[in-house]
């Protein structure tokens, strides 16, 4: 991860000391996202309290860096965010999700993904196209597509941040972050921690 959090563009404010740490790791971890490129494969993150693992485990401060080591210290929420290789082969992202459960262990969940965007006219047009080929010919066409990079992370209370990165735009100071702006996304992160 960052040992900084990147300038973004917040659309709201974390209201809980559990949802800043919460917005803390969700910017890290698409500064960290972002270093890989465009064109990645969907990328799932376990998110566990640095400080609670660390009274669990002592051994586990060797694999830490001094930052994630001092977040610890000053704040019990802070998060470490773990990514999880070898993903179950899975048919599409709602398939994925479905597959993944997470021990008691995990106090959230985080998910990176690509996407493409359209203005909801748009998209209705497409939606309305029979033929999946034809459709996404017309997608990839469209003017006004949008590439962008979502990444969300979920608590086991329900807390969510996203951000959200625009190829077209892609800065860290363009980054948008919030903490209801892909709620499909959260609901259905959010399922894999029930």
């Amino acid at each position: 991860m960052t040992e900084q959090t990147p300038a973004h563009r917040p659309i709201s404010t974390p209201t809980t000391p559990r949802q800043a740490a919460l917005a803390r790791a969700v910017v890290e971890l698409e500064e960290y996202v972002a270093r890989r490129g465009w064109d990645a494969p969907v990328g799932i993150f376990a998110l566990v309290r640095t400080a609670a693992a660390l009274a669990r485990d002592p051994a586990l401060a060797e694999a830490l860096d001094d930052m994630a080591l001092t977040d610890a210290r000053h704040d019990p929420q802070a998060l470490t965010v773990i990514e999880q290789e070898d993903l179950p082969a899975a048919a599409d992202l709602e398939d994925l999700l479905g597959r993944i459960a997470w021990p008691e262990s995990v106090d959230g969940a985080a998910l990176a993904v690509e996407r493409m965007a359209l203005p909801p006219a748009a998209e209705r047009e497409a939606a309305a196209i029979g033929d999946a080929e034809e459709r996404m010919a017309f997608l990839n066409a469209h003017p006004d597509r949008q590439d962008v990079r979502m990444v969300v992370g979920v608590l086991r209370n329900g807390e969510a941040w996203c951000a959200i990165r625009s190829r077209t735009q892609d800065s860290s100071d363009r980054v948008v972050t919030g903490d209801v702006l892909v709620p499909g996304l959260i609901e259905a992160l959010n399922a894999t921690l029930d």
